[in-house]
């Protein structure tokens, strides 16, 4: 399918009625080594007086385990040594928490019963599990002690900086969907209610699909005057087919007017206070809750309304950013902040191509919006190279953190998602922009 007839809707619009509505390397691998237990130090008192438990040994750090504290030593007295408390879960996101430290005991005195510390477990995926709590262990001696306390429970493993190398497994891994199956892959409408409004959106599931493998999520925004509709005509900006059954695709509808689009005229994603970035929070939170989803691989792409969304949901919704950040890459075409201001301060990889003659929305602005990233991404920024003729160039920025690539291409055109030529069927940017996503 080709864009021509939204194209020369845009096209038609003042510059400045457009301004308002506008149309390499792999993951970083978090894991580390694990910390090393602290030593027990605990003392008896002398005539029965209890001995002081062993300190806490120290929690490891990433997916290596911690060793336990040494046992303090006994009190010639019928002490009661009192429990070790849990080991702190290790910080990487998909690394296990690092063994508890283990309690003081009396070893010469009355037995206190010594607590074992809970595990902390670190899981994959967003965040880390909290680690149980240990269960207390009997003492011996003539006169019993006191039962030790449990080990406190491990705490939960923080989230990676981008999520990890590994894979996350979403909430509907192992389960079946309670979307019906007569509701994907043929265009039906979904329907999601999000605050106040009723919203909806078109869903395609691979063919072939596993509950126990998770997938990529690529969420495809329409331009302006667009909808779910022409989504999934398109095959969500013609992605669909390149991913040979290894992705779910989405494409969500906007609104108008403040209003969920019953049509593609005047349908965009103005996201009045943030109502729009509400329905893809809602929308990834359902798909995730009914499929096997990747959730260190989410993506979304656009064109100019389309990917001024794509832009601000990145923003707000970076992966291992913020809490609910699920946003691993994008690629946008023909981008402008139209949804919303807003300045990165965290990574996510970027792609994107603009024209060079764009006569809706300026090609400063996607240049602009490609420096944000690269800043986010602690990339070397140079201004990528700009082409008034003759084939497309594309830039890779130098310098940016490991994982986190900012690419531009620059091509001789007009506003269009399909550069250099206007026809979907033979652009060159799709293979391109599928390449960048497979790539993490």
């Amino acid at each position: 399918m080709t864009y021509t007839k939204s194209f020369f809707r845009l096209a038609s619009w003042s510059t400045a009625a457009a301004l308002v509505y506008g149309c390499t390397s792999a993951t970083p691998d978090d894991t580390g080594t694990g910390g090393s237990g602290g030593t027990g130090t605990g003392h008896g008192g002398s005539g029965g007086s209890a001995g002081k438990a062993g300190s806490t040994g120290g929690a490891g750090t990433s997916s290596t385990s911690g060793s336990g504290g040494t046992l303090g030593s006994s009190g010639t007295g019928a002490g009661t040594g009192p429990a070790g408390s849990g080991g702190a879960a290790g910080t990487n996101t998909s690394g296990a928490g690092g063994a508890t430290g283990g309690a003081g005991a009396s070893s010469s005195g009355a037995g206190g019963r010594m607590g074992s510390g809970g595990a902390g477990a670190g899981a994959g995926g967003r965040s880390g599990g909290a680690g149980g709590a240990g269960a207390g262990m009997a003492g011996s001696g003539p006169t019993a002690g006191a039962s030790g306390a449990a080990g406190a429970a491990g705490a939960a493993g923080a989230s990676g900086a981008g999520g990890g190398s590994g894979t996350g497994k979403s909430a509907g891994c192992g389960k079946a969907p309670t979307i019906a199956s007569s509701m994907y892959n043929n265009g039906q409408h979904i329907s999601i209610t999000v605050g106040s409004m009723q919203r909806r959106y078109i869903l395609n599931v691979p063919t072939n699909y596993d509950n126990t493998k998770p997938y990529k999520l690529i969420i495809a925004y329409h331009e302006l005057n667009g909808n779910d509709d022409e989504m999934y005509k398109n095959k969500y900006y013609h992605l669909l087919p390149l991913s040979n059954d290894s992705a779910i695709f989405v494409a969500p509808n906007g609104q108008q007017n403040n209003a969920s689009c019953t049509q593609a005229s005047g349908c965009g994603w103005p996201n009045p206070n943030n109502s729009d970035l509400a329905l893809a929070d809602a929308v990834v939170a359902q798909i995730e809750e009914n499929f096997c989803v990747d959730t260190n691989r989410i993506f979304a792409t656009g064109w100019s309304y389309g990917g001024s969304m794509s832009y601000k949901t990145a923003c707000e919704r970076p992966l291992g950013g913020v809490a609910n950040g699920f946003v691993r890459a994008i690629a946008v075409y023909s981008g402008s902040q139209l949804s919303g201001n807003c300045t990165p301060t965290k990574p996510v990889a970027y792609f994107a191509s603009h024209g060079t003659h764009d006569s809706v929305l300026q090609y400063s602005n996607g240049v602009g919006l490609a420096q944000n990233f690269a800043k986010a991404n602690g990339c070397t920024w140079a201004t990528p190279t700009s082409v008034s003729s003759g084939a497309h160039v594309c830039t890779n920025e130098m310098g940016c953190t490991a994982g986190y690539p900012v690419e531009f291409c620059s091509f001789n055109g007009d506003h269009t998602p399909d550069p250099d030529n206007g026809q979907s069927g033979s652009s060159w940017v799709y293979q391109p922009v599928w390449d960048f996503f497979n790539q993490f």
